[in-house]
């Protein structure tokens, strides 16, 4: 390859000389621009084939450039080109538009039928009722607070779940907040503390991570009396302890030193342009009855506001651990989140991503019975997190136990978010997930705390509308028993009369 590259550089110098040669050198001045263009690709040739670090551009030099260009923009060619609409990765395209269209607040409606395969073994559907009821007008809410709460929290079914400020531009963390304010939902802050542009009057949820950003003292550890300052600001309505997260359960938070900032590092007490790796576990419990007592700590500094843990469930064991400590000492949290292995991060090992905790629907299921089991359900409320965006995602949760929802990537769609997978390296070409001022000033706060405030509003009423198709009223109603799966009716002699419809009309 260096042979051949060799002689077509040298075919081209000397086919360039020959052409300038007939047009008296003068008369051919493009031929200069042409030799200065063959000159550079010369010496760009010359470091390639002597550089020691790259085996393909000392093999293919010059040539070799092309394979990483075209790898650099292979999301994009696999996302415009390559997948259909049902098939992109972590969300298809149909359910990307379909948070495009409701955060404009245009058509959201579905063409021709539905292009997934309803045979599959995986199709989970909706049980509806052939006496449907007309959508609710009022907004469906909960409350969170139990007995030890002093000042309980009415929450939207629907809210924005932990994304950092540092993770986040400060445009996309004002636009979430200012659409939170006008939608009446909450906004968790997200490990990195409660930054200004947190405090746009949206409801918050602070959430405190194993690094305590806007919480620790100078060695890293919990400072009660920085938290019961913070805590004591109005627009913090609940506390979330966070234990792991679904991306990357048992490995700390992860802030590349790129988007470090001088702000960022201010905001959570660090050293700015340094990558900030949280520790995998908290220093201020290691065990079940700690944890519940730090919960009644927070509980106690905040002035009774409600206060929640949120994990990712692995060892199912140490999750039963902590509801039998609750028992045993009397207090409980009066919320917990519950986030799937499929949940969504900034930055993660492909490993922790792809190979670590249970998904979030055998985690619900297991999370509710387990709290029935001990009968605690009725003091706890349980959060789904974890590729919510629809409004079906929602009402399965819901009916799996969940008593609400939280949403990162959802929200993040309705900022303009293309899915471009670019949130670890500080080049979001849509001033999503950076801290590069020049993509950040993309992002339109007024135009996408819109976009926010018309998602939220147009998912919530499309959730109203399949609680109507099943007879409910409200999403408390919601069982188990309102979904079906596809591989329900497999083992049976006759696909179309199976025993278990036999079953259902005896």
């Amino acid at each position: 390859m260096r042979k051949l590259s060799l002689v077509v550089l040298i075919g081209l110098f000397l086919a360039t000389l020959f052409f300038m040669w007939l047009n008296d050198f003068d008369s051919f001045r493009i031929g200069y621009l042409i030799l200065f263009i063959l000159f550079l690709i010369a010496c760009v040739g010359v470091w390639d084939a002597s550089q020691k670090k790259h085996a393909i551009l000392r093999n293919f030099p010059v040539v070799g450039h092309f394979r990483y260009f075209l790898e650099s923009i292979s999301p994009e060619i696999q996302q415009y080109f390559i997948e259909s609409n049902t098939s992109g990765r972590p969300f298809s395209r149909n359910l990307r538009a379909l948070v495009y269209r409701r955060a404009k607040n245009v058509n959201d409606t579905h063409p021709f039928g539905t292009q997934r395969d309803i045979n599959e073994e995986d199709y989970v559907a909706l049980r509806h009722s052939i006496y449907a009821k007309s959508p609710r007008e009022e907004d469906l809410r909960v409350i969170v607070g139990g007995a030890d709460c002093r000042q309980p929290y009415s929450a939207s079914i629907f809210n924005i779940s932990a994304m950092s400020f540092g993770s986040l531009s400060g445009n996309a963390v004002m636009a979430l907040n200012k659409g939170a304010k006008k939608g009446k939902f909450f906004h968790n802050t997200g490990e990195g503390g409660i930054s200004p542009h947190h405090r746009q009057g949206g409801d918050l949820c602070w959430q405190i991570g194993t690094g305590y950003f806007g919480c620790r003292d100078g060695h890293g550890f919990f400072d009660g009396e920085k938290f019961r300052e913070k805590a004591s600001w109005p627009e913090v309505k609940m506390i979330e302890i966070k234990i792991s997260q679904g991306a990357k359960p048992g490995h700390g938070g992860v802030l590349p030193g790129v988007k470090n900032t001088a702000e960022i590092a201010e905001i959570r007490g660090v050293v700015p342009g340094t990558t900030i790796l949280s520790p995998p576990a908290h220093s201020a419990f290691s065990n079940t009855h700690q944890l519940v007592l730090f919960v009644k700590r927070l509980r106690e500094l905040s002035d009774g506001k409600p206060i929640g843990f949120k994990l990712c469930i692995g060892k199912t064991e140490e999750f039963e651990a902590i509801c039998k400590a609750m028992v045993s000492e009397g207090i409980y949290p009066d919320f917990i989140t519950i986030d799937g292995a499929e949940g969504g991060t900034g930055a993660a090992p492909l490993e922790f991503s792809d190979s670590v905790g249970l998904p979030l629907e055998p985690a619900l299921i297991f999370a509710r019975l387990t709290l029935e089991k001990y009968d605690i359900k009725n003091r706890i409320k349980l959060i789904a997190s974890g590729k919510a965006i629809s409004a079906f995602a929602i009402v399965k949760n819901l009916a799996l136990g969940a008593d609400m929802c939280n949403s990162a990537r959802g929200f993040m769609f309705s900022l303009g978010c293309i899915q471009a997978l670019r949130c670890n390296t500080n080049a979001c070409p849509t001033g999503v997930a950076t801290q590069d001022k020049h993509l950040e000033k993309g992002l339109v706060v007024t135009d996408k705390s819109e976009r926010v405030y018309n998602f939220h509003k147009n998912t919530v009423h499309a959730v109203k509308e399949l609680l109507g198709a099943t007879g409910h009223e409200h999403t408390s109603q919601l069982t188990v028993r309102d979904l079906v799966r596809g591989d329900e009716m497999v083992d049976f002699a006759n696909r179309f009369f199976p025993d278990s419809v036999a079953h259902h009309l005896d």
